[in-house]
């Protein structure tokens, strides 16, 4: 199933995309968050198909963030050799974590400032990881999948000067500013997600940068959940950025964004994003 949140921002609508139809969840729950997750919201979704409302003028309303206000969003650095490379480091031999604030997180299509200050405001198309259910000191990666509630499409956003030259040595600074976490347009539930064979790309004004598949991750989603859990608790609606391939700006071969630069971003089964950057202004 495709589960969305559909319309202005702080008012939208939880929907399912069903056979190409939105349909209106209202009925089921406000929204789709940790909670709904929790709580088997899912399954009474999938219980509900073929009895649920049609949801009017879909199609033109704004796309926000399938999974509302996460606790967390918790992110993999380097998780692509070719990428690892590009940016002068060896690939990990343990995950590198990261994490980005919860109000970075947007919907697929809003448009993004570029920070005060920045002049390295970069793209990175990720698979992102909807957990579900509580997850701490998992046994093994076997156990994450029971876990994990869905996949969606992130462009974790960076501000590389203040994520490496200004940072104090820890990455976050340059990973948070407003806008930093685009989201969507789906949550996919894992029965349709192969999440190890996903062909991920993005583009900057209509130019290839990347082009990948998640088969090249140095530690796999089933890894990461496992892993994390060892660390700290995954609560349910919370995100975990997987990591990027190489094609971004940082490695040297393209030019930072600026106003007026628009940046798609899809992965395979997931959906698209399209983003236009704009400069700061008080």
């Amino acid at each position: 199933m495709k589960l969305a949140r559909l319309g202005p921002l702080g008012a939208e609508t939880p929907a399912v995309l069903h056979r190409g139809v939105y349909y209106d969840l209202s009925a089921l729950t406000a929204t789709i968050d940790g909670d709904f997750l929790e709580s088997g919201g899912i399954d009474r979704v999938r219980a509900a198909l073929g009895s649920l409302p049609e949801l009017a003028d879909a199609d033109s309303l704004r796309v926000g963030s399938p999974i509302a206000r996460p606790s967390a969003v918790i992110c993999i650095g380097q998780n692509y050799a070719a990428h690892a490379r590009e940016s002068g480091s060896e690939p990990p031999t343990n995950p590198i974590i990261f994490l980005k604030t919860p109000n970075t997180v947007v919907g697929a299509n809003d448009g993004v400032t570029i920070p005060r200050g920045s002049s390295k405001t970069d793209w990175e198309v990720e698979l992102g990881v909807v957990i579900g259910t509580r997850a701490s000191y998992l046994d093994s990666p076997a156990d994450s999948r029971a876990h994990i509630a869905g996949y969606v499409v992130a462009n974790d956003v960076s501000e590389r000067s203040f994520q490496m030259e200004l940072s104090g040595g820890q990455w976050s600074k340059g990973k948070s500013a407003p806008g930093f976490s685009p989201l969507g347009p789906w949550l996919v539930t894992t029965d349709e997600v192969d999440a190890q064979s996903l062909g991920l790309r993005s583009w900057v004004n209509g130019e290839p940068r990347q082009n990948s598949s998640t088969a090249d991750m140095i530690f796999t989603v089933d890894h990461l959940v496992w892993d994390l859990s060892q660390y700290l608790t995954l609560e349910p609606g919370d995100v975990i950025l997987t990591g990027t391939p190489q094609g971004v700006a940082f490695g040297g071969l393209f030019p930072y964004l600026r106003e007026g630069d628009v940046v798609e971003i899809e992965i395979d089964g997931l959906g698209r994003q399209r983003q236009v950057f704009t400069a700061w202004s008080a």
